[in-house]
């Protein structure tokens, strides 16, 4: 006689079976049928989605509270403002005044993020700049530049997109939001970088003149801005866009946080030459009058014509360091264009040698480039749309055929401009 329970047969045996055959997490002991999928691994530890998904969560938020990009900056590691300077040197021709300013600027913040470990009651303040110069001279250059040299989160920003809360366009928030990215999302990091707001100027108040509309992307604009030049904690969105009530926030405190902002801030001139020729008064009128430099009033530029410009006056004291940018001559646009370490000529010539091909330009062909851009007004930046006009047909051409040079002469350069539309290169 066989008794059922010493076979297979037996549902008590056949019941324990299926439960060792089913799969169940490691961690929270859920069956397959609770989860979506498992992650296998060695001795058939698994984990399922849902758990893998938690742990994420974990290690990103343990990173967070235990990282931080910031080095341990000590005084004789800084770079010096003379330092600074040279490396500017290097990429940026002329604008001394404007790299003093900005070299100066940038090593005092560093100094400002050491004054933590100082026992004194001296508390130094930042201190904002405002750089003001035509389009072409170099005011983002500087900023990029000076990003590559610098142990602190760096972002670049544009103004004209900014709105006030609640209109089609970007939060002020959103420019925290960049320096957050750059930083990787450490927020102790960001809260000790560099903010540089390009186009300043584009959110200028349109009018004194009292109106029915609001001005979103004006006034309104720049009184949102004032908390985030002085020193406040603010709640960015960590993906930019616009803010809602369930969104997670993070708080920021921009304290510590340089903001340099830059402007081409176009018609100002005569602002700065009202005001000169009103100023000036008495015996010594008309000599003072003749030292006057007509042909670069940027130089005499003051907080006053700031605020004529649009700027209101609470933003203007809080950008308390105001410095400007020389147009550039013909010799500087000479030097552009071949002198720096990323040279427009540089680059193209790297271009072609990774196509085996040394590209020459005759001198020529360099003065008819400068000359055709102080004909169109566009600054340095009017350097390269010329010379793309003229490169165009070589760089499609070149590369399927079997030439080992090429060299670019006047001739050809004058054919090429002459054949474009040089209406969309000139200013309006």
């Amino acid at each position: 006689m066989i008794s059922l329970c010493t076979l297979d047969f037996c549902p008590l045996t056949q019941q324990k079976r299926m439960a060792k055959n089913i799969k169940k997490c490691s961690f929270c002991g859920r069956p397959e049928s609770q989860v979506g999928f498992f992650i296998v691994g060695i001795d058939n530890a698994q984990i399922c989605n849902e758990c893998a998904l938690q742990a994420s969560e974990i290690v990103k938020e343990n990173a967070t509270a235990t990282k931080s990009n910031l080095p341990n900056l000590k005084k004789e590691q800084l770079p010096k403002p003379i330092e600074i300077k040279q490396y500017l040197d290097e990429y940026v021709i002329g604008q001394d005044e404007a790299k003093k300013f900005l070299s100066v600027a940038v090593y005092n913040h560093y100094k400002r993020l050491m004054q933590e470990n100082t026992n004194d009651d001296v508390e130094i303040e930042k201190s904002n700049i405002i750089m003001v110069g035509y389009t072409g001279t170099g005011k983002t250059l500087l900023a990029r530049t000076i990003a590559k040299k610098l142990h602190v989160p760096f972002a670049i920003v544009d103004a004209t997109v900014l709105t006030e809360a609640g209109y089609v366009g970007e939060d002020i928030e959103s420019i925290l939001t960049r320096l957050l990215q750059v930083a990787d999302y450490d927020v102790k990091a960001a809260e000790r970088g560099i903010v540089f707001i390009d186009e300043i100027d584009k959110i200028a108040r349109k009018g004194d003149n009292p109106s029915i509309t609001r001005d979103v992307s004006g006034e309104g604009v720049q009184q949102g801005l004032l908390k985030l030049l002085e020193g406040a904690i603010v709640n960015v969105p960590p993906q930019g866009g616009r803010k809602h009530p369930d969104q997670k926030m993070i708080a920021v405190n921009t304290q510590n946080i340089l903001f340099v902002c830059g402007g081409a801030f176009d018609g100002i001139e005569k602002k700065i030459a009202s005001r000169l020729n009103t100023r000036v008064v008495g015996y010594n009128a008309g000599k003072e009058n003749e030292q006057v430099d007509k042909h670069n009033l940027l130089q005499y530029i003051a907080p006053q014509d700031l605020k004529s410009f649009g700027l209101i006056p609470e933003i203007i004291g809080r950008l308390p360091i105001l410095t400007y940018l020389e147009p550039l001559d013909r010799v500087a646009l000479r030097r552009i264009l071949t002198e720096p370490k990323n040279s427009i000529i540089k680059q193209y010539t790297k271009l072609f040698k990774m196509d085996a091909i040394e590209l020459i330009f005759d001198e020529d062909v360099l003065e008819y480039i400068v000359d055709k851009a102080i004909e169109f007004k566009l600054g340095a930046r009017g350097l390269r749309s010329i010379a793309e006009t003229i490169m165009m047909d070589e760089m499609f051409e070149m590369p399927s055929k079997n030439i080992k040079s090429l060299t670019i002469s006047l001739p050809y350069a004058q054919s090429k401009i002459e054949k474009a539309n040089v209406n969309r290169l000139k200013t309006a």
